[in-house]
């Protein structure tokens, strides 16, 4: 690629897993001298502002998505759909004036699905060309694919981060589907390989590392916490979240809050179990590493029940 391409990375904020994954393409872009500038909302754009200080970001707002307390969440997203919508339309808008403004020549947008442009080079990064609907809902599913398939072919290219043919990581997902425009990068994750802090002894039986939406992270969070702290395990809680909350270190259990990723590695690597749930950039990083995981899906998020 020529070294002065300018171009926008744009991860979805539902949790931090989709803009963990774009760290090794950022890095592979900056390898390249090439120009980057982060476009995001709320955690993922503090997240990728911490990991690449010097990068220009910019805030490019997005429909705030909050969970039930139930294990159904179909109510609740049923309610949400209209103003999904016209949150897309939205960010669509605000990303032409943006192309524009900064001569954009390629835009990487993390499902985020309102984020292409006929004025820049337009990539659509996912690992989920279907979507699984819960219950009687799957009715709708056949409907949801052409609708998903016409809008990422508004895209240049469609980039799955799994490998093709019938040993992959997101199966159904994003392998019974067929697009002109997609191509298999491979598996993402932001860490190297395994034990690269150099790190051998274990420091921790457990390293409970914890992102998503709320209020389903917290109740998670909580449970765990109570669970552990009545037994001698030695434990690393890693909340992926800046707001101070009621958990507290004890002697067998440390709390941290967001980590940037060379710490978490350590502690990763320091530990002998990782819980977390099972996001796919979770699983991809923990396939990396080569970690023991118990991995829990968030109630009624059937990607996650799937994989």
């Amino acid at each position: 690629m020529n070294e002065n391409l300018k171009i926008l990375v744009c991860p979805l904020d539902w949790g931090l897993g989709h803009a963990t994954r774009m760290i090794p393409v950022i890095q592979q872009l900056l390898d390249q001298q090439i120009e980057v500038i982060i476009a995001a909302d709320g955690e993922a754009l503090d997240f990728l502002r911490n990991e690449f200080p010097n990068l220009k970001s910019i805030l490019l707002p997005q429909y705030k998505v909050r969970y039930s307390c139930r294990n159904s969440q179909v109510i609740s997203m049923i309610r949400v759909v209209p103003a999904m919508i016209l949150s897309t339309i939205k960010e669509h808008l605000t990303l032409k004036k943006l192309v524009q403004q900064e001569h954009i020549d390629c835009v990487i947008s993390d499902n985020r699905y309102g984020l292409w442009s006929k004025s820049a080079h337009s990539v659509f990064v996912t690992h989920q060309l279907r979507v699984k609907f819960p219950g009687y809902l799957k009715l709708l599913e056949p409907l949801f694919q052409i609708v998903v398939k016409s809008i990422i072919r508004h895209y240049d290219e469609c980039w799955i981060p799994d490998l093709p043919g019938e040993i992959n990581y997101s199966g159904e997902l994003s392998h019974s589907l067929t697009l002109t425009n997609q191509v298999f990068i491979g598996p993402l994750s932001r860490f190297k390989a395994t034990n690269q802090s150099g790190i051998t002894k274990k420091k921790y039986d457990f390293a409970v590392i914890l992102s998503g939406p709320e209020p389903q992270r917290s109740l998670l969070e909580q449970k765990i916490y109570n669970q552990l702290k009545i037994k001698n395990y030695k434990t690393a809680f890693v909340r992926g979240v800046q707001d101070k909350n009621t958990l507290k270190s004890t002697e067998n259990t440390e709390v941290f809050e967001r980590l940037d990723s060379k710490s978490l590695l350590q502690i990763i690597e320091a530990s002998e179990f990782v819980i977390c749930r099972s996001g796919y950039s979770s699983i991809m990083d923990m396939i990396r590493l080569r970690k023991t995981a118990v991995i829990i899906p968030t109630p009624g998020q059937t990607e996650q029940e799937y994989l």
